[in-house]
């Protein structure tokens, strides 16, 4: 005798009511850079979170479906690149799949540390990856800064209601 199981409902919203309510709220957007030994890869990110003072650690978000997912896994480290607010063409090209994301037009050159970091950004972190928690179909990499820069005049890109905007610089 079998007994038939019925698929248990997922628990939370619906995921078009989910995109829905985050396409409502603003996003600073940045690309994460890294190399794994195997060349460059990068993705668009609006997951930035800064988590920690002391000790100074941010987290982000990337699908496991993602092509940069097998890079970041085995990675280490990151560059988390602050694009501008005349940027946007930057956060297209590294959201596309399928292309060399660091091939011209895009300007990018190395860290003493050997990692990738885009040009004519607002600012960059480098970070060294301290967990990479499973969450859904994601992963939340939790990563210590070890250096970064800032050029504190320009605006930052962000990301709201399925379009790129930006602020003026202060």
């Amino acid at each position: 005798m079998s007994i038939a199981v019925s698929a248990l409902p997922v628990p939370g919203i619906a995921p078009e009511r989910f995109k829905r309510i985050f396409r409502n709220h603003p996003a600073g957007v940045v690309v994460v850079t890294v190399d794994s030994g195997r060349g460059p890869a990068g993705f668009t990110a609006t997951s930035l979170t800064s988590l920690s003072l002391a000790p100074p650690l941010i987290s982000f978000g990337i699908g496991v479906t993602a092509s940069s997912w097998p890079h970041v896994e085995r990675a280490g480290s990151a560059v988390v690149n602050f694009l501008g607010a005349e940027q946007e063409d930057v956060a297209r090209r590294f959201a596309t799949s399928g292309i060399d994301r660091f091939a011209a037009p895009t300007r990018w050159r190395r860290l003493p540390s050997g990692q990738p970091v885009l040009d004519g950004v607002s600012g960059w972190l480098h970070v060294g990856f301290e967990q990479v928690v499973p969450a859904g179909d994601h992963r939340i990499v939790v990563a210590r800064v070890e250096d970064a820069w800032l050029d504190e005049g320009r605006g930052p890109l962000l990301f709201h209601d399925g379009a790129y905007h930006s602020l003026n610089a202060r």
